[in-house]
């Protein structure tokens, strides 16, 4: 898509979200045709309300948002003809359901849960590693949807997975396993009255 609208006016800019900065990034853009930046703040996602990677925006020449995708893949047919009808000023094609919510319609646990991220971000830059996790930890009990914080949990406990390859089918198989112990400690903990806010 990039080689086939670049000379149109089209361009990417990546976003990559790593906690770990720029150094995390380098090996997924290296040799890339388009610009790659690092969203280390997590910015993108406090705007939009993202909770998983990768997502779409598609800005016109005004700088007006024509397409917001949470979950845009580009190796899918639909998603691409999505973006393409746009490019191509046809009408545009509408996708399953995924778009965040906005930030003012979030849930207090998870505007909590973005509290968290940020602060691990602090003790990161300090490089306080294990307060950085406890931080994530946390915020992954606010927002246990949240893709993003868990990955980048994962991450730093596990950086074999994702350099020099990204290694997604053990993705698969610790959220699961992640998923189960987080079901049965709510099972625990959850009385009559309901679940008590996780501890900070």
């Amino acid at each position: 898509m990039y080689n086939r609208y670049h000379n149109q006016g089209f361009d990417i800019l990546s976003v990559a979200v790593d906690v770990q900065g720029a150094e995390a990034a380098r090996p997924y853009a290296e040799g890339k045709p388009f610009t790659t930046v690092v969203d280390s703040e997590n910015l993108l996602a406090s705007r939009f309300g993202f909770t998983v990677v990768p997502n779409g925006i598609l800005l016109d020449e005004e700088g007006k948002i024509r397409f917001l995708k949470q979950r845009l893949w580009a190796p899918d047919p639909e998603h691409v003809r999505a973006v393409e009808h746009l490019l191509e000023g046809k009408e545009p094609i509408q996708l399953e359901e995924t778009n965040p919510l906005p930030p003012n319609a979030r849930s207090l646990e998870k505007q909590l849960a973005e509290t968290k991220y940020k602060l691990s971000l602090e003790y990161l830059k300090q490089n306080k590693k294990e307060e950085a996790l406890r931080e994530l930890d946390e915020a992954l009990a606010f927002d246990p949807d949240n893709f993003v914080i868990r990955k980048q949990r994962w991450y730093i406990r596990y950086p074999e997975k994702f350099i020099p390859t990204i290694d997604f089918d053990w993705q698969q198989q610790i959220l699961a396993q992640e998923k189960e112990e987080e079901a049965a400690r709510r099972e625990a903990e959850c009385g009559p009255e309901g679940c008590a806010i996780p501890r900070t």
